[in-house]
């Protein structure tokens, strides 16, 4: 287990960041009656439960902000993650569904379809924000010294993305980092983000920060993780959660693809174990990433007016019904994410349980910056939802991935398109219901089985009240897309 989980020194410094003060009271440097400033950080593959291992992020935004319990990406792979979040649509209006550069993946994509002269970055700058993007992009951006529209500041991964020995495309110059400690790549991310909210600060304009750190992501083409130098061996011995669902006992019921799963080998365990470790480790400098944030905006006055997003592209699977690792798929590891937020008129200590998604995210920026969303955007904004002003909401989301079964990601498995429901004042019911390409299908009681060991689909006795919303969902499309997810 971990050696030191927070030390007393930090923990005050904590105590005083919470307070938006560092070592003596000031005032905010921009005041509450202008636009706020937003900071949104993105993890890559984080699990939600991976929060357990950040004692800062918990302290400074769960604890001085809102924690979402019901947080969802609707395709659970990087690539059509971010460009969903980049442009407020479901996949299948981005048409972005895998990862490497194709008609249908990858940044390639992303820009064929014009969604680069138009999105969150675009967007806010137009609204007078100084934008900046630190880290991770789109899989697929590379080999340019092109730079997206929208961004006044531009420090994008370019080519493999690694821990050490990365290239950044920093303003429009490819630069190479090496393998010393201070390339670290999550604390080079760090570094360069703090200094963009220090200058911004300091010209008293509105910011926007889109910080998206490699951690806790395998290494291009090498699978492996590598934590900072300063925390290795912080968790030695640590191993995956071992719920029911790790190494299913049973998994005849599940689709095909599952089901020809053998079960995990005392080697696959260990080596499952191994890189839990090593994805906790490596999120220690996220969560430094955070506080040293959070500092920051503290530091230069302007800890107030600023909202602090926190949250994940999409999660992993750890040995849960077999699955040995990777992504993609609609079971609760891979599509339920971390999202914390902390802001103003964001209750300290407070929990929602609404079902949200990575396509609130664009329209919730504009219309905190003062702006009603775009026209195309599928989502709907978290404003509401932060201030507790919020009255109706929606009850189901779509979970689609890849086009169809030959772009899907590898591992393959069959291409879905499923729904995701949670009770409402007329029924008690929280469900997930899948249909795999072909004639496959999953039905999940969620609230008497949330690691989704049991499926219930009777072929013989459809649900059809799920079939039929999943049809609109499937093909909807800006308002359409309310009205499907709200039942109407």
């Amino acid at each position: 287990m971990r050696k030191i989980v927070l030390p007393l020194a930090w923990m005050a410094i904590v105590v005083l960041l919470s307070l938006g003060v560092s070592g003596c009271k000031r005032r905010d440097a921009q005041t509450l009656s202008a636009k706020p400033n937003i900071v949104f950080i993105l993890a890559d593959d984080m699990r939600k439960d991976d929060l357990n291992y950040m004692p800062q992020t918990r302290a400074l935004l769960q604890d001085e902000g809102m924690s979402f319990e019901s947080a969802f990406v609707s395709n659970a792979l990087c690539c059509p993650s971010r460009a969903t979040i980049m442009r407020g649509q479901y996949s299948h209006n981005t048409m972005v569904w895998t990862n490497g550069n194709s008609s249908i993946g990858g940044w390639q994509a992303y820009q064929r379809n014009g969604d680069e002269e138009d999105n969150v970055a675009t967007r806010l700058q137009g609204l007078g924000y100084r934008t900046g993007l630190f880290g991770k992009y789109l899989n697929g951006y590379k080999d340019t010294t092109g730079r997206s529209p929208g961004w006044d500041r531009w420090f994008a991964h370019v080519n493999d993305i690694n821990y050490y020995d990365y290239q950044i495309n920093d303003d429009g110059t490819v630069r190479q980092y090496g393998s010393t400690s201070a390339d670290y790549e999550v604390d080079v991310i760090a570094d360069h983000a703090k200094s963009f909210i220090g200058s911004s600060a300091k010209s008293s304009v509105p910011f926007f920060a889109y910080v998206a750190p490699f951690a806790p992501h395998r290494e291009e083409g090498l699978g492996t993780i590598v934590p900072a130098p300063r925390d290795e061996h912080t968790y030695d011995s640590l191993k995956a959660p071992r719920t029911p669902s790790f190494n299913e006992r049973n998994v005849s019921d599940k689709p095909s693809g599952i089901r020809k799963l053998p079960k995990l080998s005392a080697a696959q365990k260990a080596k499952i174990d191994d890189r839990h470790e090593k994805r906790a480790e490596s999120l220690q400098a996220v969560d430094d990433l955070v506080a040293g944030v959070v500092g920051k905006l503290s530091e230069e006055g302007v800890l107030g007016n600023t909202y602090v997003f926190f949250t994940s592209d999409n999660g992993w699977h750890e040995g849960e019904h077999r699955i040995k690792g990777n992504k993609g798929r609609p079971y609760e590891e891979d599509v339920r994410m971390p999202l914390l937020v902390r802001g103003p008129g964001v209750a300290a200590g407070s929990t929602t349980y609404k079902l949200v998604l990575n396509t609130d995210y664009l329209p919730t920026f504009t219309d905190l910056a003062g702006e009603q969303s775009p026209p195309y955007v599928d989502g709907r904004s978290l404003r509401p939802v932060l201030n507790e002003s919020v009255t109706s909401w929606r009850n189901a989301i779509l979970l689609e991935g890849a086009q169809n079964t030959a772009y899907v990601h590898v591992p393959k498995s069959p291409a879905y398109r499923g729904i995701r429901t949670v009770s409402t004042a007329t029924t008690s019911t929280e469900r997930k219901y899948i249909e795999y390409e072909g004639t496959e299908r999953e039905l999940y009681d969620l609230g008497a089985d949330r690691l989704e060991l049991t499926n219930r689909y009777d072929a013989t006795a459809p649900p059809a009240d799920l079939v039929s919303r999943l049809k609109s969902l499937e093909t909807c499309k800006e308002d359409g897309c309310w009205a499907a997810e709200d039942g109407q």
